[in-house]
């Protein structure tokens, strides 16, 4: 596949990941679209997904391939776990640790948050519940 070609499947990956568009990303990866890559701000479909909690999609981009510890962006985004924790989305939560999210990793290549501090932040409790039962070390340093 041309360069040209595999930037547009990635950036229309990365838009249809975002809204949860699960049907037009299962077209794009069977087109040739890598489940593991960015758009030009440099934000992962998986990231895109995990934080608008589109669980189908996380774990349809998960089945083809993607890392669930990608960082995301260019310093404004995190790994999919964070995203997906910072918003109490549950259920994307559970899809990132059951395919192997590290529940430790510290975002901002290891000097931010971790996915249990976001879920903390925002008060959601049974996001954390879930991070805890997940592995998730509240002293992690």
């Amino acid at each position: 596949m041309n360069r040209r070609r595999r930037k547009k499947l990635s950036h229309r990956l990365v838009s249809a990941a975002s809204i949860g568009d699960t049907a037009t990303v299962a077209a794009l990866l069977r087109a040739g679209a890598p489940a593991e890559t960015t758009d030009a701000e440099g934000t992962t479909p998986l990231y895109a997904a995990a934080v608008h909690g589109a669980a189908d999609t996380v774990r349809l981009l998960l089945a083809a391939g993607a890392s669930p510890d990608t960082e995301s962006g260019h310093g404004a985004e995190g790994t999919p776990l964070c995203g997906a924790a910072c918003w109490g989305h549950i259920e994307a939560v559970r899809e990132l640790l059951a395919h192997g999210a590290d529940p430790d990793l510290r975002e901002d290549h290891g000097t931010g948050r971790t996915a249990l501090d976001w879920a903390a932040v925002g008060f959601h409790t049974e996001t954390a519940a879930v991070l805890l039962t997940g592995g998730a070390n509240p002293d992690a340093e």
